[in-house]
């Protein structure tokens, strides 16, 4: 009897050093990027969110300028301490000759007053993002450009949830841009790993195509999945962060941090 007893009590020991083996490893995974994160962009605390500057940046043409059309998808850091954690994405389209720029994205702000959470041109097309710098993720010009604004408008016009928003774990802003990708996968559009929110399928769905149209992902709700697709990589979803590997451009996904390119692939991440 002892020594089944003993074989038992040690056997629950090893289960137990597993489960803490397991959690340590998930505290470093995910806890240490965040605190990372928070580090390098943790916002200045003096200056409030809404005072941040929103000027333009120039990262869009000058549509005076420029005739041709020009599709473009941004990414900047979410607003005050959610930039810890995540980006805010929106798309822009300027058909040819057009005198300029529209602006589309979903936004939470009033929606709890009855406002849409759609939200068209409520600034610039490439503004700062209430202080955060933002980045082109995509862009697209030309008669390509042209092809693509059209379906990009019906998309919008399709959006499953224009008048819901929830930052966590959607449907808020990057579930818009992931519809509008899926929607219309000439795009090609892979989004930053960052981008809380795409991972949330409309309609409770559990499986759908990853939103460059270069693979396939399962996701429960936006909280617990898995990418894999050529230009996405693989990305592991846990309570709506990704942690995984970029193929295209080259690298290592970090929870609220993104994508950290290798030496030899930085000029080319996204």
């Amino acid at each position: 009897m002892s020594n089944g007893a003993d074989e038992g009590e040690l056997a629950a020991v090893s289960r137990t050093r597993k489960a803490a083996r397991l959690a340590l490893s998930l505290l470093v995974v995910f806890v240490l990027p965040l605190l990372v994160s928070a580090c390098v962009y943790g916002r200045d605390s003096s200056v409030p969110w809404y005072e941040a500057r929103r000027d333009a940046t120039g990262l869009a043409p000058d549509p005076a300028t420029t005739q041709e059309a020009v599709l473009q998808v941004y990414a900047a850091r979410a607003v005050s301490w959610r930039g810890i954690f995540a980006v805010h994405t929106w798309i822009v389209v300027k058909p040819a000759g057009a005198p300029k720029f529209t602006r589309y994205e979903v936004l939470g702000f009033g929606v709890s007053e009855q406002n849409p959470a759609i939200r068209v041109d409520r600034t610039g097309p490439d503004n700062y993002w209430f202080g955060a710098p933002p980045a082109v993720i995509l862009e697209r010009r030309g008669p390509e450009a042209e092809s693509l604004i059209a379906k990009v408008r019906e998309a919008v016009g399709t959006y499953p949830y224009p008048n819901e928003y929830r930052a966590w774990p959607g449907p808020n802003s990057n579930t818009f841009t992931a519809w509008i990708a899926r929607q219309v996968p000439e795009l090609g559009l892979a989004l930053p790993s960052n981008a809380i929110g795409k991972d949330y399928l409309p309609g409770g769905a559990v499986f759908a195509a990853a939103p460059s149209a270069t693979g396939y992902q399962v996701s429960l709700f936006g909280l617990v999945g898995l990418l894999v697709a050529r230009d996405e990589g693989i990305e592991i979803n846990l309570l709506g962060m990704d942690l995984g590997i970029g193929f295209k451009a080259p690298g290592v996904k970090l929870p609220g941090v993104g994508l950290v390119a290798w030496p030899a692939a930085a000029g080319s991440a996204a």
